[in-house]
């Protein structure tokens, strides 16, 4: 069992990091394989709209996307996590999701990688700093496409609203404990 988490936070060490963390240590306790790709870390251009991609399904931009397509065609388990910006992902978790689109054409243009879609199965952390009713939509709505272009089941999600300055998630005990669960839910079912 592979399980990748892409922290899409421009910090390290921030609340979603922290719960990211504790959804893929759990998942490693389980027996799972687990990596954590820091986005902000990495030379990820946005989609140009080159629409290189329709031809064969690769993406034509020479950056650290590349080896990342590669990681998330092997995962059995991936985890997006995301604080919130302006009601949605980041930057940096959204230049990855725009970017998949090239496994998107290869899914359900060129019908060339048919993955198990009832075996591979993703998950969304998401932490925001206010309690609006709406806080999730966007991302989730984000997240359900996303999951779906990279052939992924979309069952399990961690939204935790009212947490906004650096490490305060640990005040919340509670919280980080859901994301173990959930890693532990996503290595062993």
């Amino acid at each position: 069992m592979y399980i990748l988490g892409i922290m899409g936070s421009p910090r390290g060490g921030g609340n979603t990091d922290i719960l990211l963390d504790a959804a893929l240590d759990a998942a490693a306790d389980e027996g799972a394989q687990t990596r954590k790709v820091m986005v902000s870390t990495l030379d990820i251009h946005p989609c140009l709209e080159l629409y290189h991609c329709a031809v064969d399904g690769t993406c034509s931009i020479r950056d650290d996307m590349l080896p990342l397509y590669d990681e998330i065609v092997a995962a059995d388990r991936l985890i997006l996590a995301s604080p919130i910006f302006f009601y949605g992902l980041t930057s940096q978790a959204k230049a990855v999701v725009d970017r998949c689109q090239a496994l998107w054409v290869r899914r359900h243009v060129l019908r060339s990688w048919h993955p198990d879609v009832d075996v591979r199965r993703g998950a969304l952390i998401a932490v925001g700093a206010t309690r609006g009713a709406r806080l999730f939509d966007g991302t989730m709505l984000t997240a359900r496409y996303f999951f779906n272009a990279v052939g992924m089941s979309f069952d399990e999600q961690l939204l935790i609203r009212g947490v906004d300055h650096k490490g305060q998630i640990l005040d919340f005990p509670q919280h980080v404990e859901e994301a173990r669960k959930l890693g532990r839910r996503l290595a062993t079912q």
